[in-house]
């Protein structure tokens, strides 16, 4: 048994052609995140990113919800994630749901989110640590946490503004207004709007990814990450090093052998 065949609470995986797609599996709530979540996603993140055979992540969710965040009927009955005194609360974002950011950010594999309803609270959050998300109509955002008496205790402060800016980041963290659609495309929280098939436009992202260098569409996304937290000399100084090592990788003479003989490459991977 593969695995990706075994059973993972709250969550479902298929490995299909280089794609991993890991869809969020708690629909009676909404698909809200749960310690067996946590556990399962970042469990099945971290393997899939040391496997050659998975060169893109699709994180989508089960039904017609992307993610709503927070369970609750949890945090009402002070249970799970949110039982005990601040100090232990604090102790379980740190050792729960905080495993989650701290995960995605150590991938080397590019993860998009395909957000096929409601992303809201943590679950906006969550498609934010994505590095790239493709919506509908159906698709909508919201940093809601103002509305619980709460703040955005999963790191949607760090990602959130990262992905559409200061100002509008904070527009969204102190109304906790819905950005929907259309308008969230425009904001920047999708990258691609369809009004066609999700899952095919998603699927077709997907594969231009895969359909790349392997080694070096990942050297690019860390180097990507690493330019908005790093200054110019610290960014050169890494590049330089990544294109040391992927000049002398198979796939690129691959590359240059197909381009002069005007074909499309096959990579390896290697």
């Amino acid at each position: 048994m593969s695995f990706y065949s075994q059973s993972f609470p709250h969550l479902k995986v298929t490995l299909k052609q280089y794609q991993l797609w890991v869809t969020l599996n708690n629909p009676e709530q909404s698909n809200a995140i749960s310690y067996e979540m946590t556990d399962s996603l970042t469990k099945v993140l971290k393997h899939a990113d040391f496997d050659s055979e998975v060169r893109v992540i699709v994180l989508t969710g089960e039904g017609t919800n992307f993610c709503a965040g927070g369970d609750i009927k949890a945090m009402e009955n002070k249970t799970g994630m949110f039982a005990g005194e601040p100090n232990e609360l604090r102790m379980r974002y740190m050792h729960g749901i905080q495993q989650i950011p701290k995960c995605i950010e150590e991938l080397s594999t590019p993860l998009i989110a395909m957000v096929n309803g409601a992303a809201i609270g943590a679950g906006c959050d969550l498609a934010m640590m994505c590095d790239l998300r493709v919506g509908s109509d159906k698709s909508k955002f919201g940093e809601t946490f103002v509305k619980l008496g709460l703040v955005p205790g999963d790191g949607g402060s760090f990602f959130l503004q990262r992905v559409i800016g200061y100002s509008k980041a904070m527009q969204m963290s102190l109304t906790g207004d819905i950005v929907a659609g259309e308008e969230a495309h425009k904001w920047g929280l999708l990258n691609i709007f369809t009004t066609a098939d999700l899952e095919t436009e998603t699927t077709k992202l997907a594969e231009k990814i895969a359909n790349n260098a392997p080694v070096a569409v990942q050297m690019t996304k860390k180097l990507m990450k690493s330019a908005y937290l790093n200054d110019a000399n610290n960014v050169l100084e890494q590049a330089a090093a990544y294109q040391g090592i992927t000049q002398r990788t198979q796939d690129h003479f691959t590359a240059l052998e197909a381009m002069k003989q005007k074909k499309s490459p096959t990579f390896s991977g290697t």
